[in-house]
């Protein structure tokens, strides 16, 4: 059986002046199509870096990936094709487009004139599971350190408990999964392994991380209203200013925080607790919690 071609995109959304939601369609000649933004997974890419990569190359515009969509398996002359969908907040929408090798038209249409327009059913099928959700949300992500190692393997103090081969490998791989996220923040425990997760992706954004003892598995074993009082109080400020926010911590804490965090809110909590490198992307919207994305651990 001939492996199924991976493929990513996204329903592009923004605001136009008058404060009405409009998405992205792009035509493209070699098909005679309007559709929405996609492309194929190159080696080695994780598929949300695919969907964030393509879209901007074909629309020119910079975005800010949000929740997850949906996917749509279809047949090609080539074989089978699966096709990744995320919903992408335009950052600048208002800069002129111009043509490429791939897209030579770019239109900003509401909702009706977007299904009425699109060529494929498999996109209108798309955009309408996207039209149901709330997309205009911030991402909190919650994640857990890389693979550290083994606590009988180490003979120091557990905070400052490093990261293995492996773990280190995956936090080189951070960068590429969570810049599509437009990072303005990100927070981590004190524990060198927690540290040590963020800090090269912290550089590779420019950003300064926020160490904090109250994330730390030692403060949670002796009060652990410190770590649930740090991350309410941070998605407070995730929610006003929309500002999407990496916080890294530990398997103890993080599903504690992730049932503080949708206390009120109406969504399907993850049945399982998280691997190390993993992450649950949490989309605040009003003080509410209205979607969860599994990350799963860079691929090594």
């Amino acid at each position: 059986m001939s492996q199924v071609i991976q493929a990513a995109g996204g329903v592009v959304w923004r605001k136009n002046s008058k404060g009405d939601y409009e998405v992205a369609l792009v035509h493209r000649p070699r098909y005679d199509d309007w559709s929405l933004p996609k492309g194929k997974q190159e080696s080695g890419e994780p598929l949300i870096a695919s969907a964030y990569r393509e879209i901007m190359e074909e629309t020119g515009l910079n975005i800010q990936i949000g929740q997850f969509i949906g996917e749509i398996e279809y047949f090609t002359i080539d074989g089978a094709k699966k096709v990744s969908y995320w919903s992408a907040k335009a950052l600048d929408s208002d800069k002129s487009f111009r043509a490429n090798n791939e897209v030579d038209q770019l239109l900003w249409l509401d909702f009706d004139k977007a299904l009425n327009k699109l060529t494929r059913e498999s996109d209108v099928e798309i955009l309408t599971k996207f039209i149901k959700m709330d997309f205009d949300a911030t991402p909190l992500i919650l994640l857990r350190h890389a693979k550290a190692l083994a606590r009988k393997e180490w003979q120091g103090g557990d905070e400052d408990r490093p990261l293995d081969n492996l773990g280190q490998i995956q936090a080189k791989r951070t960068f590429s999964i969570y810049q599509v996220f437009g990072l303005q923040a990100i927070h981590t425990s004190d524990a060198v392994r927690c540290y040590d997760t963020v800090i090269s992706m912290c550089r590779s954004l420019g950003l300064n991380p926020t160490v904090a003892n109250q994330l730390s598995e030692y403060t949670f074993e002796n009060n652990k209203k410190k770590a649930l009082e740090y991350v309410t109080e941070l998605s407070e400020v995730v929610v006003k200013h929309q500002s999407p926010t990496l916080l890294c911590s530990h398997n103890p804490i993080l599903p504690r925080m992730l049932e503080k965090l949708t206390k009120k809110s109406k969504v399907d909590l993850p049945l399982e607790k998280l691997q190390p490198g993993e992450a649950w992307v949490l989309f605040m919207r009003k003080k509410k919690c209205v979607g969860i994305d599994l990350i799963a651990a860079p691929v090594v």
